[in-house]
């Protein structure tokens, strides 16, 4: 009875490859009758050692639970009881996944989106990057009036012009083309707000 659940049991196995590995065990034996992608080296005939998922005849699905595999890494794993048409249990079919490159590509990703806990930004890199303190400026000052670049009127442009200006945002080179490629408008309604601000 439990061979129809073999191409399932493959199917499983090949979608997730090579992580995953699918074992149908007999109720009736209690033998391991079935292996798809071999990854805990079980035999088919050995014992089902259910004891370790603590089974219970009542039970339909039984996990997510952890194991560890033969070479020590990490195996999450998931049962469900396969039934006759009776409804009396007649096979588990566990899938086995192993976690363990997972884990590794989490730490390698949590490595390089993490910080250093000392924020202070390195002087000597940003003491001259007006990209950053242009940038810097305009997140706070979005946030502070709860908009976004997108969002702004020409009225709030023209007044984080202004306020730009009046923290010194145009001393550097091409900081005015940046401005305008940044906020959306072109160079001589930036220079005509400049020269208002100016005339304030």
């Amino acid at each position: 009875m439990l061979e129809k659940y073999h191409n399932i049991a493959d199917g499983i196995a090949m979608l997730f490859a090579p992580y995953v590995e699918v074992v149908i065990h007999d109720l009736a034996t209690e033998q391991v009758t079935y292996i798809a992608n071999n990854i805990s080296k079980r035999t088919i005939g050995e014992p089902s050692l259910l004891h370790e998922i603590d089974f219970k005849p009542s039970d339909s699905v039984i996990g997510p639970y952890e194991k560890t595999n033969w070479d020590g890494k990490r195996i999450k794993s998931i049962s469900s009881v396969l039934r006759n048409t009776e409804g009396r249990p007649t096979g588990i079919l566990c899938i086995n996944a192993d976690m363990s490159h997972f884990h590794m590509a989490q730490q390698a990703l949590s490595a390089l989106i993490s910080s250093p806990d000392n924020k202070d930004k390195p002087v000597a890199l940003f003491k001259e990057d007006w990209h950053e303190r242009i940038n810097q400026f305009i997140t706070d000052w979005t946030q502070d009036t709860g908009t976004s670049i997108s969002q702004l009127s020409q009225k709030q442009k023209k007044t984080l012009v202004f306020a730009l200006a009046q923290n010194g945002a145009f001393e550097g080179k091409q900081a005015a083309t940046y401005v305008c490629r940044v906020l959306g408008i072109a160079r001589a309604t930036l220079y005509n707000y400049l020269k208002q601000q100016r005339e304030k």
